[in-house]
């Protein structure tokens, strides 16, 4: 088998892993970033993420917690294999000759590479899975967009094709997408192999534990949010945004109100939990990964 069907499947298993772990806590990071700031006097839907949580589990039970995975089980695949397979092409290019260990500067090269690859699928199926996730938290708001129930993911995506601009529409937030993707990844995968020889006290990283894995994949993923957090607060609220009454003309228009009504903590919304999901999520990605990759050879 060659290295781009390995690096296909093995980023399959690890994007599975990742998702069935970290879903809730997307979608709890989703409607806290979503909702609208209060109006004077009175009090915002959730008050924290636990509160988020709560009312979510009241209001729709466990599968409320599941909302908008649809989505994103959909294309994990292809999602997570474009990313590990076009890092491990990156990686070849980058590497002087067969078998030697990419540095940490050549890795975050790599990441970088695989961003802008993913970006791509990455945005349709996330304007889809934060409409689904998002719809609760608008509908207190008295946004427009309420207007619009969504029945599951198949449905958001016949409505945007049908109503908002087609295809076009599906890509909407793909500039703050690629801007959250690039960096992110980068950053995610240079600490990964940082972390990786840091505990193997060197370059060849092929003998470390499932333990040491697991926790340089959980360091890796926290190193993703925290570089590009703000960003992806911006695609959220751009991609949830009602298309015929919109309420921001673009990403810089999003930044630039959030940061005058809210202050830069409006930047910041859903930080805990998407903390909180990296780090159990991106090691049970990495580590699926890994294993799998060793599996086939």
């Amino acid at each position: 088998m060659g290295d781009v069907a390995k690096d296909l499947i093995s980023g399959t298993v690890g994007g599975a892993s990742q998702l069935i772990v970290g879903h809730p806590f997307d979608t709890i990071k989703v409607k806290l970033q979503s909702q609208s700031a209060p109006l004077p006097g009175q009090p915002p839907k959730y008050a924290g993420a636990m509160d988020a949580v709560r009312q979510t589990l009241a209001a729709e039970g466990p599968r409320g917690l599941y909302k908008g995975m649809g989505a994103p089980l959909a294309t994990v695949a292809g999602l997570n294999a474009v990313l590990f397979m076009v890092r491990g092409q990156m990686e070849a290019l980058l590497r002087s000759e067969s078998g030697d260990s990419l540095t940490v500067n050549q890795q975050i090269v790599a990441g970088a590479g695989a961003g802008v690859a993913v970006s791509f699928l990455a945005c349709p199926t996330e304007l889809i899975k934060c409409r689904l996730q998002a719809q609760s938290a608008l509908a207190h708001s008295g946004s427009a967009s309420v207007a619009v129930k969504y029945g599951g993911p198949m449905d958001v995506a016949r409505h945007v094709l049908r109503s908002e601009g087609g295809v076009r529409g599906l890509f909407k937030g793909l500039v703050p997408t690629l801007a959250r993707e690039v960096p992110g990844n980068a950053a995610m995968f240079g600490v990964y192999e940082a972390l990786k020889q840091y505990m193997a006290e060197g370059p060849d990283t092929s003998k470390l534990g499932r333990g040491s894995l697991i926790v340089a994949g959980g360091l890796a993923g926290a190193s993703f949010w925290i570089f590009v957090y703000p960003v992806d607060v911006i695609k959220s609220v751009v991609q949830v945004d009602d298309y015929r009454n919109p309420k921001y003309t673009g990403s810089m228009n999003a930044f630039n109100r959030i940061l005058a009504s809210e202050g830069v903590k409006g930047l910041f919304k859903g930080f805990g939990p998407a903390m909180a999901r990296s780090m159990p999520a991106n090691a049970a990605c990495f580590l699926a990964f890994e294993v799998s990759r060793s599996a086939l050879g």
